[in-house]
């Protein structure tokens, strides 16, 4: 018979969930970050202002953090983290597209693949534990919204 995972276990993988999920942001924004480029865009009435996308994003990664560990603590690394892991490459990639290379269009072609695989993380992470796909869903309608973002700015920023 096995042991339960002990409490200091439990411990150092939620905070290796938290490092690895942060690990995505902190990557791409040396790649690219917002700056005269992004300032210089023509933007419709309802981008948001630059303050808040730290809150936010930091909110959602953390929710997300703590959605993978719960799914952890259940399964262990099957599908549902490997959809996580793909996921989470794909959140990195869109900040070096997007800021970096200036690529609204290939940037909007990964946000729609970003969109897929956080929807079936969701799903997936949903079938191991409720709570943990329900984490998922503010990140899914963010997303959702950089989504139609990204198009808006697009279509108002033809290269």
């Amino acid at each position: 018979m096995s042991e339960p995972p002990s409490k200091l276990r439990h411990g150092l993988s939620f905070a290796g969930f938290f490092v690895v999920t942060f690990c995505a942001p902190a990557l791409s924004a040396f790649i690219g970050m917002p700056g005269a480029w992004y300032a210089a865009l023509n933007k419709p009435s309802w981008n948001p202002p630059a303050w808040l996308f730290g809150p936010a994003w930091t909110l959602l990664y953390t929710l997300m953090a703590i959605a993978a560990w719960m799914v952890w603590k259940r399964v262990g690394f099957g599908k549902p983290l490997k959809l996580y892991f793909v996921q989470l490459a794909l959140n990195a990639a869109w900040t070096p597209i997007f800021f970096g290379a200036h690529q609204l269009g290939w940037a909007l072609v990964e946000i729609v693949a970003l969109w897929v695989a956080i929807l079936m993380t969701l799903l997936s992470f949903r079938r191991v534990n409720t709570t943990a796909g329900w984490l998922f869903v503010p990140y899914l309608v963010w997303v959702t919204f950089a989504m139609t973002l990204n198009f808006t700015l697009w279509k108002l920023n033809p290269a």
